[in-house]
């Protein structure tokens, strides 16, 4: 008999595997334990379909004559957002009239069935994943896990409350315009969204497919980082897929350039606890070992009002319209609005957007060049519930100022808890950066979640004691580059493909001369030392050492790898010419490097 008083079993996946080792807990004890803490919370609309004993019991068994070790998630529970299919078990999008049953799994909760995990059941949601509130459902409003009077944030509502309330160890939510970073926010929880297409969105109910990610929400992000391993396996089913490739976005989380809004671009909406919390995880991470750089955020958020200003709510209207065009009185009245309101954009009007989507990505490169990261308050600041009743297209739009944009800039993210307000509701932050930089992220933000002295959730449990394992750094070469191969020229992708980072801008010593080397394209210098020359501009980049050699093989002469003094007086693998080169070469030195070079030819 399990005891009613089971407040101190922290459901995070070390604790509960080591339990089960131990033999002091069975995954059916715990399942007793869950069913128990939910009936403690009453009537609570975060969940929409509850599995009964019954429906549990095959989950079970499947771990009878398996051992912890056998399967990376033995017994670890879960909840489901109700977009996302469960086998046998009603899918209804947060709408009653839409509901279908499938005959299989998704593709990522078959993924982490078969890793042991056993679905608890289905939440709540804003309606068709349209909103960022937590208020938009037929089923009730999801309360904040601090504050009833508050949001829960949205659409993943019931998603960040169940593990936020300790009732799940993880969960599954969907992202388009931030749904699985703003819950996570407001609930003390970390959030991941993945790079788009990482894990599959097969068997999950669309809102913008070409923009949908499956996202997931844990205590820790090290637990976060565990369900994402489980379940990333590329799916050829799902035209949107797309596997890591071979070397994956990587920075140095011990010295490392993040980016800042400029000070006039934040918003905090009148909340001046907020402001002062994101200014306490800026002074964090820079003692974590960032170094700060205030951008012009404008690229960024002008891609975010694409996303509602644009033909991607005409996707949303795609992805339901026969159910919409045959049921309108189906949905909730400001979803319905929301939606309806993509009906008639053409396709004219969709080039244009796309158009004016490829300026804001150009435009934001140059941020790319500048930083590893980018730092943001994941929203500006939370509602009451009553306040988004009143007024819910603006609010909402407000909690999307810092999420928007960012699966229609491919970017990865990851939010983390940040500290609380006065009022003891939670505030967070996301970091972001480029596609598949997610691991790096992960490692970062489990960093700077652990700097704060911070609770699980909503539980009043520690903090799960196992940190995300940090990178591999040390089998790495170090690689000075001077011309293509610099940010954002031709060539610096195979950098990037082979998993390098970059270190550093800096110069060489005053000890050499640069020429343009003829042929093209791609042009190139050449990069010839000399005792009596001049000093000249490069990055140095980091590549993991077994990689070195297939770069290599992409050099071609007379350009090779040699050693160069840097202008502190290190020395480091990077480009050399051959001297006989630069015969029909032009002395270029004189522009301090290739960059300004080429600035010149524009």
């Amino acid at each position: 008999m399990i005891a009613m008083d089971n407040s101190s079993i922290s459901l995070d996946i070390q604790n509960l595997q080591d339990s089960y080792r131990s033999g002091s807990l069975t995954p059916a004890e715990l399942l007793t334990i869950i069913r128990q803490r939910i009936d403690a919370m009453g009537d609570n609309p975060l969940w929409i379909v509850r599995l009964t004993p019954e429906q549990l019991q095959p989950y079970i068994d499947a771990l009878d004559n398996k051992a912890v070790d056998d399967l990376p998630l033995y017994g670890i529970p879960f909840a489901i957002k109700d977009n996302i299919d469960l086998q046998g078990v009603p899918t209804t999008a947060g709408c009653p009239d839409y509901s279908y049953t499938p005959a299989e799994n998704a593709f990522v909760v078959q993924q982490l069935v078969d890793a042991g995990a056993i679905p608890v059941g289905k939440t709540n949601l804003d309606q068709f994943a349209t909103g960022l509130v937590g208020t938009r459902s037929p089923y009730g409003v999801c309360r904040n896990s601090f504050n009833p009077d508050y949001i829960s944030g949205g659409s993943s509502s019931g998603s960040a409350v169940s593990v936020a309330a300790g009732l799940v160890s993880f969960s599954l939510g969907t992202d388009t315009a931030g749904s699985g970073r703003v819950p996570a926010a407001f609930n003390n929880i970390v959030g991941m969204k993945p790079t788009r297409g990482l894990l599959s969105a097969s068997g999950v109910v669309p809102a913008c497919r070409s923009l949908d990610c499956v996202s997931i929400f844990a205590l820790s992000c090290d637990d976060a980082a565990r369900i994402k391993q489980g379940c990333e396996t590329f799916d050829a089913a799902d035209d949107y897929a797309r596997p890591a490739p071979v070397g994956t976005l990587h920075f140095n989380d011990s010295q490392f350039r993040f980016g800042v809004p400029q000070r006039d671009q934040l918003q905090f909406f009148g909340n001046a606890d907020a402001e002062a919390l994101f200014q306490q995880s800026i002074d964090r991470l820079q003692s974590l070992g960032g170094e700060p750089v205030t951008l012009d955020f404008e690229p960024f958020l002008s891609a975010a009002r694409l996303l509602y200003e644009g033909p991607w709510v005409s996707e949303r209207y795609a992805a339901i319209e026969s159910f919409i065009e045959a049921q309108p009185d189906a949905l909730f009245p400001v979803t319905r609005q929301i939606i309806e309101a993509g009906r008639d954009a053409g396709a004219v009007e969709a080039f244009k957007a796309q158009y004016r989507l490829m300026a804001c990505r150009r435009a934001c490169e140059p941020a790319w060049q500048s930083v590893d990261v980018m730092l943001t308050p994941t929203a500006g600041t939370i509602y009451r519930v009553d306040e988004v009743n009143a007024n819910p297209v603006q609010l909402n739009s407000n909690l999307g100022y810092y999420t928007n944009f960012m699966n229609l800039l491919d970017l990865s993210a990851i939010a983390v808890p940040a500290g609380f307000q006065a009022n003891g509701l939670p505030f967070g932050v996301t970091l972001f950066a480029p596609a598949f930089a997610d691991d790096a992220l992960t490692v970062l933000g489990d960093r700077l979640h652990r700097s704060i002295d911070l609770t699980a959730g909503a539980t009043g449990l520690p903090l799960p004691s196992r940190e995300v394992p940090r990178l591999q750094t040390a089998d790495t070469v170090e690689i000075a580059v001077c011309g293509a191969h610099l940010s954002g020229l031709p060539l610096n992708p195979q950098l990037t493909e082979r998993g390098a980072w970059l270190l550093e801008s800096t110069r060489t010593s005053p000890h050499y001369r640069l020429y343009a080397l003829p042929g093209g394209p791609p042009f190139r210098p050449g990069l010839v030392r000399d005792l009596h020359s001049t000093a000249i501009e490069l990055e140095v980049w980091a590549m993991p050492s077994d990689r070195v050699g297939s770069f290599l093989q992409l050099i071609p002469a007379p350009l090779g790898l040699g050693k160069l003094e840097l202008q502190d007086g290190r020395w480091v693998s990077g480009f050399i010419c051959e001297p006989c080169a630069i015969e029909e070469a032009v002395d270029i030195s004189g522009f301090g490097g290739w960059r300004a070079y080429l600035d010149s030819l524009a």
